[in-house]
């Protein structure tokens, strides 16, 4: 046997290692070379009680395993397989050149699952690296979500080694469906989940509040809310992830493997992530950092989701600097000695602020505390850059005795699903909110009505290009709610009233 191959995580992309042993006359020993870090080291004594428990006895000669290429750090107990197996099949004329081996030993040969191995196999399979894949049986029920990949499941190394000399007939698998419901648009099949345990209907009165978010959630916008404690601007922003559009299987694996590279347990349903850190989090917890390696953050965990900062201005002025990069370009770039990682942040950035520190500015019945100096230096907490990266901002109303449920969170659903498919049924590759500058000019036209106020809008406000760009986006959204195939007047017009006021 010449080779195996397996591979390691280099950031959040997977690469191929080649996995090969020699025997060689000397002082018996086992080495592992090619850079291997302490946990591959380790894996030595896991691989030799788990050769001598399944029968293998070690020749009295020097065994190297290397690990190429030389250069690259390789890390995880998911090689453990390979080493083993190119150490008891060094005699054997066997070609396993196609297949990829994962897996860690227990002392007894038993194989286990390890949280590298899901995104090493996506990465490898978005890459067009992998067809075969050898792994322990208990990783087949998530890697079965991956499409495009043969798997052949082994409880053990003795198991292991007999499907590799073709003794034993490799378990068939099937792929695992996604569960709820389905809807397919060109082609392509997306997913989503009819279940609201938190209702729209709980949220009385704000129906400007409830329009804005059904806007935002069509379009994945970003979206600021403005009004005094108990309003319900935590209410609205907790129902929000349940009326999102329908996901993509990409984009559902894809928040699989953010997920597990963030140590957490991975969720195979259609549902878009939401992640709401606490305003003294670290700028690192958030952006993604760490002293040797770039771990991801909140900022990613929330890709193809929604960020939700409550008390925004409350955050450190260096988290909301920082913010700008993954709200403007989608991506956040972490740059470490030893590793470069750019992690997707095509997430939805939900607000909530008070008017002012005490909360009370805009009420008609409480007394506002504040001074204007105080007023003054809470609003200069937020710089109009990272304010013009936020599409729709929504003064909330005074809570009233008199206010009562209008919609549920079922129906802006349905609202939502029907403007995700006008969208997808125009080719686009991202939702409204998160069209470029040649998306916005391909898919955003208006009539001339339309573009008669807009440029009334940008000479009367002073909107900057990139404010020129937000209303574009929401209006298209707006349209598309209305089944409209261009942006109308009434469109434009609805949208500018969602613009933040200087």
């Amino acid at each position: 046997m010449k080779q195996l191959l397996s591979a390691t995580l280099d950031g959040i992309n997977a690469k191929k290692v080649e996995v090969e042993a020699a025997f060689t006359k000397g002082l018996p020993a086992f080495g592992i070379v090619g850079l291997a870090s302490s946990s591959i080291q380790e894996a030595k004594e896991r691989v030799k009680a788990a050769l001598l428990t399944n029968g293998f006895s070690f020749p009295p000669l020097r065994i190297t395993v290397s690990m190429s290429p030389s250069d690259l750090l390789k890390t995880g107990s998911h090689m453990d397989l390979a080493i083993a197996l190119v150490i008891a099949l060094q005699n054997e004329n066997i070609d396993l050149e196609d297949f990829y081996v994962f897996g860690e030993l227990g002392l007894d040969g038993r194989l286990k699952d390890t949280r590298s191995i899901f995104p090493i196999l996506l990465s490898l399979r978005n890459q067009k690296l992998i067809t075969k894949a050898i792994v322990p049986t208990e990783s087949l029920e998530k890697l079965s979500m991956i499409p495009g990949i043969t798997y052949i499941g082994v409880e053990n190394l003795f198991e292991a080694i007999a499907v590799c000399k073709k003794e034993q007939p490799p378990r068939e698998i099937e792929a695992t469906p996604i569960d709820g419901e389905t809807i397919e648009v060109g082609e392509v099949n997306y997913f989503f989940i009819k279940d609201y345990p938190e209702d729209f209907l709980d949220v009385k009165g704000q129906e400007i509040a409830k329009r804005a978010s059904l806007i935002a959630a069509s379009g994945m916008h970003n979206m600021l809310m403005e009004g005094s404690p108990g309003c319900g601007k935590s209410m609205i922003a907790k129902r929000l992830q349940h009326i999102l559009p329908p996901m993509s299987l990409e984009e559902i694996l894809q928040a699989n493997q953010y997920a597990l590279l963030g140590n957490e347990e991975p969720i195979f349903e259609p549902k878009r992530p939401q992640r709401s850190p606490h305003h003294s989090a670290s700028k690192p917890s958030i952006f993604g950092g760490g002293s040797h390696h770039a771990k991801i953050g909140e900022v990613a965990l929330a890709n193809s989701g929604i960020l939700f900062f409550d008390e925004f201005p409350h955050f450190s002025k260096t988290v909301l600097e920082a913010l700008r990069e993954p709200l403007q370009d989608y991506k956040v770039l972490i740059s470490r000695v030893n590793s470069k990682i750019a992690y997707d942040t095509k997430f939805m950035f939900i607000a909530a602020q008070n008017p002012c520190p005490c909360g009370n500015l805009l009420s008609s019945i409480h007394t506002c505390r504040c001074s204007d100096l105080e007023i003054k230096r809470y609003k200069q907490r937020l710089s109009d850059p990272l304010l013009d990266r936020i599409d729709i901002y929504v003064q909330m109303q005074e809570s009233s005795s008199e206010d009562k449920p209008s919609i549920s969170s079922s129906s802006m659903h349905k609202e939502v699903i029907k403007a995700f498919i006008q969208q997808m049924k125009r080719g686009q590759k991202h939702l409204n909110g998160k069209l470029d500058e040649k998306e916005i000019e391909k898919y955003c036209i208006l009539d001339n009505e339309a573009e008669q106020v807009l440029y009334k809008a940008v000479n009367s406000f002073g909107l900057s290009h990139r404010s020129v760009a937000n209303v574009k986006k929401v209006s298209r959204t707006i349209a598309d709610l209305e089944e409209s195939k261009e942006i109308e007047k009434r469109h434009i017009l609805e949208a500018l009233s969602f613009r933040r006021r200087s």
